[in-house]
């Protein structure tokens, strides 16, 4: 299906979901595509193939794995700055458009350092697995409880019918399955993943005169950039993802809340290890013991703090322009009681996150169940 009718698709369920129609919209704010993409100015393209006007705004934002959060982040200021009562932020990627070859090119090895990381092949998968051996060395962690993250995330994604990945896995399939870079199996990685999403924003006042209530409510947000490019050029604690404290500790406050009082999350995670790292960061998880609640549970469904309840993007899929608005859409979900067989009993608050880099920065947003 050619990515402007994937895309269009999702757009149409959005707004029946929104009881709104494309009337209504006053701004459309896109994740940039990938760059293989045959056409180009794709934000205006699809504004005139959905004939929608806009005194708002109709653009294309762009940061990376953070680029579907940054999407929401600008429709959110649309509509706080007073330019539209309705705005949508929405993507596609299509990651099998192209080649293996051509994608790694343009997604993996051009992401680093082009003149000193890449010519030696340091990609990110390499630098994640870097962060597994050091959380493994500081904090005593073994394999297995790395590997129960994707068990985890596979057990949910089986009860997600949207995840592209739903036939669960045992620990000896993660822990014998081909090496991408050690300590990281195929399982613990993110596979290529094609998908569109739409996210509905609506003021308080527009979201009563069309709805009639609020669906889910916008309560919090952080962000917070490092100043680094993915492996820092200074020394500094590889494995604490300060970006991340940071953006947390900000979305915390913006909120009025506590990560106690947080009762699921969708996190940004390309792989376990970053799962475990930005739980704890994030604080949802005591210090150094993220990878051990994995094993023990605690972030499983029926757990203390369910993360990634969609599947996560090691099953759910990790189309990465538009991987952020999958996980508002799961949130969504949980906070209307819609999630079925994977719902988390008496979620009222949920968290979602987006990254660049080596989590160099994060954008978090805070979301309450609605009236």
């Amino acid at each position: 299906m050619p990515e402007h009718e994937l895309l269009i698709k999702a757009l149409k369920e959005a707004l029946e979901d929104a009881h709104v129609t494309k009337d209504d919209v006053g701004g459309l704010v896109f994740s940039n595509p990938r760059p293989y993409t045959k056409q180009r100015y794709f934000a205006t393209f699809m504004a005139g193939h959905l004939r929608i006007k806009s005194a708002a705004t109709v653009m294309e934002v762009v940061g990376n794995g953070m680029t579907g959060g940054l999407a929401l982040n600008a429709a959110i200021n649309e509509i706080l700055l007073g330019n539209c009562e309705v705005c949508v932020a929405l993507g596609v990627s299509m990651e099998t458009g192209v080649p293996s070859r051509e994608h790694m090119d343009v997604t993996m090895r051009a992401v680093g350092d082009v003149d000193f990381q890449a010519p030696f092949g340091f990609t990110p998968i390499s630098w994640y697995a870097m962060d597994a051996v050091r959380y493994m060395y500081e904090h005593g962690a073994g394999r297995e409880q790395l590997a129960s993250v994707a068990l985890k995330d596979r057990r949910h994604a089986s009860l997600n019918p949207i995840a592209q990945y739903r036939d669960e896995l045992t620990m000896e399939q993660v822990l014998e399955a081909k090496p991408v870079v050690e300590p990281l199996g195929l399982f613990e990685v993110p596979p290529r993943s094609d998908g569109a999403a739409a996210i509905v924003l609506a003021s308080g006042d527009a979201a009563r005169n069309l709805s009639g209530r609020f669906e889910v409510k916008v309560k919090g947000r952080g962000f917070y950039h490092e100043g680094a490019h993915q492996i820092s050029d200074k020394p500094n604690p590889m494995i604490r993802l300060e970006a991340a404290r940071r953006a947390s500790r900000l979305a915390y406050e913006d909120a009025g809340v506590s990560a106690a009082d947080i009762d699921f999350a969708e996190i940004y995670a390309p792989c376990t290890i970053v799962e475990v790292l930005a739980s704890e960061a994030f604080r949802l998880c005591p210090e150094g013991r993220g990878a051990l609640w994995a094993e023990e549970g605690e972030t499983a469904l029926g757990g203390s703090i369910p993360i990634c309840t969609s599947g996560g993007l090691l099953s759910r899929g990790h189309p990465p322009m538009v991987t952020p608005l999958y996980s508002v859409v799961e949130v969504v979900q949980q906070l209307r009681g819609e999630a079925g067989a994977r719902q988390v009993e008496g979620a009222r608050l949920g968290l979602t996150s987006s990254e660049l880099g080596n989590y160099n920065a994060a954008l978090i947003h805070i979301f309450e169940q609605g009236e």
